[in-house]
């Protein structure tokens, strides 16, 4: 008899649905699966067989033929266990077989009988939604990341027993109750705040600036200056996450298998810090399977990158393109795949391999062969993605007993939240949330310059010798000034400001 069940196989973040057919016919045992199949996938007649025994249900000793199509698209990793063995059992006339007809399952099964969680249930649901699917049979762990999704059933099940008595009618079910986004969002504390952040003026407002325009950042200065710490307070001043982002930020999680079963989806914006021994595989993503890398796995929060020279030279170059598309395409002998990269970069790095050149307050004891050697680490190219380049010199004795109160994280996000908000307005019919990603076609409506303004970016250009991408990149840094101000028009001011944040090219990589 045959039998066909439905799942969802994975492609990068997003779901394509995959149909799971069982013929069992007369003859001598046999368990073939065909249908483009990985090992994890095909190692499942195993735990398949046992777990059916187990579970003290009769186990078809015929000929048993599962397909998993479309034969052309690979289908990896455990999730297919509970459909397949679904599959065989209604096969078998052990499952009504227009009970499962409605239902899209996923799962991993023990050899007992138990269901384990599986990654990436998140997108797959999502995909399947949009499919036109509304009824899901899916592990009990992964229940919560599942009940932020309007709209559908989900059913989840601890074993085997369980699923196919709630198939059979024998045993009810609730489904995963909806929680609204905003029912979760906890008030927010961060270990590191700004107001315990003595001096740095210009540092703290260049982070503003970024913070609320999505713009990158480079800090450069000695060791001890406060880099680390003033970019590891970043994340207490960039705004909430919208429920769109979370979702987003999500997906890419549970495919990597780093998601809260407990929580279900991340609310804060994600905070990666890979050590500079990172591989360039690690960062961009790759593998046999094609796995998200730090850069997708920093989507929508910030990737820090200390010390940033020490970093392998090849492994910085990979990131130029997921800077300026805010995607990385992970190509592999298995599989290609999409993973969304619009991340902010935050880095930091000393002057010089002694790290005092251009101190105020220690002498540097490098040769300029030396020094030119460690900066130009850097590329022009990827130098240029980069918006802000920021000096950060050693805070004096007196700056540090200091006891007047420096400004909160609280107060300078509140000035972000109306930049952002002015931002969500203006591009709210794009798929952008910031200025920092805006076109040339946006730039030319959004960013237009008086005569003053139109002026000093002439004088720059020419007297920094700048690229056409810093000029742009100016003029986004520009509008986002005036956002914080709440300025609709860019005033010649902004663009002074904008155009300082490019002054130490000139300084340090010439």
């Amino acid at each position: 008899m045959l039998a066909k069940t439905n799942c969802f196989g994975l492609k990068g973040i997003d779901g394509f649905p995959v149909i799971v057919e069982t013929n069992i016919s007369n003859g001598l045992f046999s368990f073939d699966l065909v249908g483009l199949a990985d090992a994890a996938v095909k190692e499942s007649v195993q735990r398949i067989r046992a777990s059916i025994k187990n579970s003290l249900f009769e186990f078809p000793l015929k000929r048993i033929t599962v397909n998993l199509a479309p034969a052309n698209k690979r289908k990896e990793g455990p999730l297919f266990d509970l459909p397949i063995a679904i599959s065989v059992l209604a096969a078998d006339n052990q499952i009504l077989a227009s009970a499962i007809s409605d239902f899209v399952i996923l799962g991993e099964l023990s050899l007992s009988g138990e269901i384990r969680r599986v990654d990436g249930v998140l997108p797959i649901l999502i995909s399947a939604q949009k499919n036109g699917f509304k009824k899901f049979i899916i592990p009990f762990e992964n229940r919560q990341e599942t009940s932020y999704i309007s709209g559908i059933k989900v059913y989840p099940v601890k074993t085997l027993k369980q699923a196919v008595d709630f198939l059979n009618g024998k045993q009810e079910l609730e489904p995963v109750e909806n929680v609204p986004f905003e029912n979760i969002k906890k008030s927010r504390k961060y270990d590191f705040d700004f107001k315990n952040i003595r001096g740095q003026a210009a540092a703290k407002r260049a982070l503003e600036i970024a913070a609320a325009g999505g713009h990158n950042v480079l800090m450069i200065g000695p060791p001890g200056s406060g880099k680390t710490l003033l970019a590891k307070s970043f994340a207490s001043i960039l705004p909430e996450m919208t429920f769109e982002e979370a979702l987003e930020v999500t997906k890419i999680h549970s495919v990597a298998g780093e998601l809260d079963s407990e929580i279900g989806i991340l609310v804060e914006r994600p905070v990666r810090m890979p050590h500079h021994t990172a591989t360039m595989t690690s960062l961009t993503g790759g593998g046999t399977n094609a796995r998200p890398g730090e850069i997708s796995l920093a989507h929508n929060g910030i990737l820090f990158l200390d010390e940033m020279p020490e970093y392998e030279r090849r492994t910085l170059e990979a990131l130029r393109q997921p800077l300026e598309d805010g995607i990385i395409t992970v190509s592999r002998v298995a599989q290609s795949a999409v993973y969304p990269a619009n991340f902010t970069l935050i880095a930091s790095m000393n002057p010089c391999p002694c790290g005092y050149f251009g101190s105020n307050q220690h002498n540097c004891s490098c040769t300029p062969t030396m020094i030119h050697k460690y900066l130009h680490k850097l590329s022009g190219p990827l130098m240029d993605r980069i918006d802000l380049h920021v000096e950060v010199d050693g805070v004096t004795y007196e700056e540090i007993k200091n006891n007047e109160d420096e400004e909160s994280s609280e107060s300078i996000r509140a000035r972000v939240n109306i930049a952002r908000k002015l931002q969500y307005e203006r591009f709210k019919n794009q798929k952008n949330y910031c200025n920092s990603k805006m076109n040339n076609e946006m730039l030319k409506k959004i960013c237009v310059l008086d005569n003053v303004s139109e002026s000093l970016v002439k004088d720059a250009f020419e007297k920094l010798s700048l690229s056409a991408r810093a000029y742009y990149r100016i003029l986004k840094v520009a509008r986002t000034i005036a956002d914080l101000e709440e300025s609709a028009e860019i005033k010649a001011e902004h663009i002074a400001e904008a155009i300082q944040y490019r002054a130490l090219d000139q300084k340090y990589w010439v």
